[in-house]
């Protein structure tokens, strides 16, 4: 799909997301991922779904692999071993979304804190914020 100059956008299946990331890179010299993107794009009623966009850059263009992930199967494989870079991201969609990344190197949380709750994921639209409850020292 083309997005507008210089831009390209390519829907992918999650199986065959190393295989894209290293042509990307081998025969059309995309080295730098630009970040990676969620998106959860589920709608009412309906199984949710979300979207991982990853940005590849060079100096003549920008091309984003499109790769859907299912909520009955939160799994992508780890793009580390070909784009070492991609840690940040990888652990960002584990804290953000759930995502399990498969071979990641580095899996400790990135974003949320150490004691978040588990299973609680701010950047699904399921997700219901529930403020703290509030401790006033030396309140009666």
């Amino acid at each position: 799909v083309m997005v507008g100059p210089r831009r390209v956008t390519v829907k992918i299946d999650k199986a065959v997301l190393l295989d894209a990331v290293k042509l990307l890179k081998d025969e059309f010299k995309f080295y730098h991922l630009s970040t990676i993107t969620g998106l959860d794009t589920s709608k009412p009623g309906a199984p949710a779904d979300y979207e991982m966009l990853y940005h590849f850059a060079n100096e003549l263009a920008v091309v984003t692999l499109s790769v859907m992930v299912s909520r009955t199967d939160l799994k992508l494989q780890s793009i580390c071993a070909l784009i070492p870079g991609a840690v940040l991201y990888e652990r960002e969609l584990q804290d953000m979304f759930g995502i399990k990344v498969e071979g990641i190197p580095d899996s400790r949380p990135l974003v949320m804190p150490d004691d978040w709750p588990a299973d609680n994921y701010p950047l699904r639209k399921d997700w219901k914020f529930e403020r703290p409850k509030e401790i006033i020292p030396g309140d009666k």
